[in-house]
């Protein structure tokens, strides 16, 4: 069930006729082929190649979002796992931020800083550190400081330390955990700061999912990465991150450098009203690392505008009802599907509602069936959930009997194809 959405010129694409269109193409298509997911469910790679993106990337892996819909501009082996480095410290960010807003922490509580913190992440450790004293006692006011400004690994093993007992821990039960609650199926953490170790690995995609949500949902937080400075034992260091100084609107968010996963960077910018995240990582040297984030950054700036394709609560399609008073149920979306799309107007696009069906009635109005999947010169531009817009009942014996003989039916036809 694939709608191809011509080229967006002016504004003669409407949202209107987006809906009415995405509507007439799933009923054309027959949506009775209960019991299957609808739409392909899988991301389509991204290519490095100009003349299918426009941009000629040089990092190893890499990938280029807009905030506020999160529509993917350009990636590039975005999926492939790579040692994190220091830009993993995100993920123990957000356990703290997460944990502070929850109240189960307060910003005021003081932890303090054990041997094996000092020892292995600050002044003896030789890695980026906040320097502070052993067996001193830190808030996690300042705990979060060290970490974001100075990418201190003493400050991220004491903040691990103090709410899980030790690192291994932190990074099972609540760094791989708060992951998976946010959809981050890839990532895997050994510790709480990116030191090597075989078991710290994630993708650019879910390190750029992981700033899309801090930026998002933890605003009085996210000032945090923007600060330029921070002064701790009497020791002043400035923000690792080079993008502060050299792009116009920049304010996040972390750099990261290991051996084995080379150098990266987490970044995002403001300009006229549109916040971007990139991440790149794999890079041979810290200065292209730097060029290279502020490259995409500038690239996605000048080619790309927000269209809305689909207002808020207007019909996107239909699915499939079993077991019914009506055979079928409305799906809206609850906030409009935006994208980022060339000025120029030369993007190709494809939408597709996709949801497990047949859904078993009784529905309730609100309740989440499926996606609306908008895909971008082959890439999946963003994915906005769709919800029931009405109630359906269930349905009589009869409907019930009826349903269940076609979804028989429709299984050996299937059950028959899947042997050839």
């Amino acid at each position: 069930m694939a709608l191809r959405i011509p080229s967006l010129r002016g504004n003669r694409l409407t949202a209107g006729t987006l809906a009415r269109g995405l509507i007439a193409m799933i009923l054309a298509a027959g949506i009775g082929w209960g019991g299957a997911l609808y739409a392909a469910n899988q991301s389509i790679q991204g290519a490095k190649k100009a003349e299918d993106t426009g941009f000629d990337g040089d990092a190893p892996t890499a990938i280029l979002i807009e905030a506020s819909s999160g529509s993917v501009l350009f990636e590039k082996n975005a999926d492939e796992l790579r040692a994190p480095s220091s830009m993993m410290k995100l993920m123990t960010a957000e356990v703290v931020f997460n944990a502070v807003k929850k109240g189960d922490i307060k910003l005021t509580d003081e932890y303090r800083i054990s041997e094996n913190a000092w020892r292995r992440g600050g002044a003896p450790s030789g890695g980026s550190t906040m320097f502070a004293a052993i067996n001193s006692k830190v808030s996690v006011d300042d705990l979060l400081r060290g970490a974001i400004i100075q990418s201190g690994n003493d400050a991220c093993i004491a903040l691990a330390e103090a709410m899980a007992g030790n690192e291994r821990i932190f990074a099972a039960d609540f760094m791989t955990k708060r992951a998976r609650e946010l959809g981050m199926t890839k990532s895997t953490f050994a510790n709480s700061n990116g030191l090597p170790d075989p078991g710290n690995k994630m993708t650019v995609r879910e390190l750029g999912m992981l700033a899309r949500h801090i930026i998002l949902d933890f605003p009085e937080f996210y000032k945090l990465f923007g600060e330029r400075e921070f002064t701790w034992n009497k020791i002043r260091q400035q923000n690792r991150n080079p993008l502060l100084n050299s792009m116009e609107g920049a304010d996040g968010l972390k750099t990261g450098y290991t051996k084995e996963g080379g150098y990266g960077m987490v970044g995002s910018a403001v300009q006229n009203g549109t916040r971007l995240i990139v991440v790149v990582n794999g890079l041979e040297d810290p200065e292209d690392r730097a060029t290279e984030a502020k490259k995409m950054l500038e690239w996605g700036f000048r080619n790309f505008e927000t269209r809305t394709l689909i207002a808020a609560e207007q019909p996107v399609g239909y699915a499939k009802v079993f077991g019914g008073e009506r055979r079928s149920v409305k799906l809206v979306a609850k906030t409009p599907v935006k994208v980022m799309v060339h000025k120029n107007g030369s993007d190709k696009l494809i939408a597709r509602v996709v949801y497990s069906g047949p859904v078993r009635a009784p529905v309730e109005a609100g309740q989440r069936v499926g996606v609306v999947r908008v895909w971008r010169s082959g890439n999946i531009a963003v994915e906005t959930p769709v919800y029931a817009a009405e109630a359906i009942g269930t349905g009589s014996t009869m409907r019930r009997a009826i349903d269940g003989a076609s979804e028989l039916v429709i299984g050996m036809f299937r059950a028959g194809a899947e042997k050839l």
